[in-house]
């Protein structure tokens, strides 16, 4: 059973491999005294990229932990289940923009506010998801290590969305109202089970918004391209 588990965690090394290893594309915005001075001298066009091709690789290293850990600690019927645990995605009560005519409805400012929204309100959650897994037995190294990258790019992604944001829209900074003060209360000790379905819950709900900041960001670029059919 040891080594089968080990021979899956290899393979998983293997396919994560090039996005644990790309670099060709940093966006980290602050300087030695924590400004962001950096980005702001790449033209506005080649920022968009970079953050665009970020938020690509935190939605495809997301798919890979959220599939490790289903794999690792979830059994199928609670997969099925899982719809049913009462615990919403933490975002839930974002005013982000969810149907496709919404989407295309929304201006280019609220675009650029609502990826900000969704990377800031996903900052605290990544952090805690660090501790709690060590909560479990035999947990993976390479479901540690995606996380943690993941925690790691998506505070990039927040420095580069920033910056673009003030680039394109001349404006200050947005900080979000959410509160994640339910996620994160102490209630005492719960089961393991709890934990378990709790941390499904949250990788998934992250993979699905970090799906949805590559959508509005490509939609971003794609109006930016003065293309018409943008969908």
């Amino acid at each position: 059973m040891r080594m089968m588990r080990a021979i899956k965690q290899g393979q998983w090394a293997i396919l994560l491999w090039p996005y644990l290893l790309t670099t060709s594309i940093p966006l980290d915005c602050r300087d030695e005294q924590g400004g962001l001075s950096r980005c702001p001298s790449i033209s506005q066009e080649k920022l968009l990229d970079r953050v665009i091709q970020h938020a690509e690789l935190i939605y495809r290293v997301s798919e890979e932990s959220c599939s490790l850990f289903e794999e690792m600690f979830i059994p199928f019927p609670l997969q099925l289940q899982r719809n049913q645990a009462g615990y919403p995605c933490i975002t839930k009560a974002l005013p982000i923009p969810s149907s496709k005519s919404e989407i295309q409805q929304i201006s280019d400012k609220w675009l650029l506010h609502s990826v900000l929204m969704l990377v800031q309100s996903w900052i605290e959650p990544l952090v805690y998801l660090q501790t709690t897994l060590n909560r479990y037995d035999g947990v993976p190294d390479m479901l540690l290590n995606k996380t943690k990258w993941v925690s790691d790019k998506l505070m990039s992604l927040e420095q580069g969305v920033v910056v673009l944001i003030k680039k394109m829209l001349d404006e200050g900074l947005m900080t979000t109202t959410y509160s994640e003060q339910g996620l994160f209360q102490d209630d005492g000790q719960p089961e393991m089970l709890e934990y378990v379905m709790r941390d499904y819950t949250l990788l998934s709900c992250f993979k699905k918004d970090a799906h949805k900041m590559e959508i509005l960001l490509k939609l971003l670029k794609c109006r930016q391209n003065d293309i018409h059919s943008c969908a």
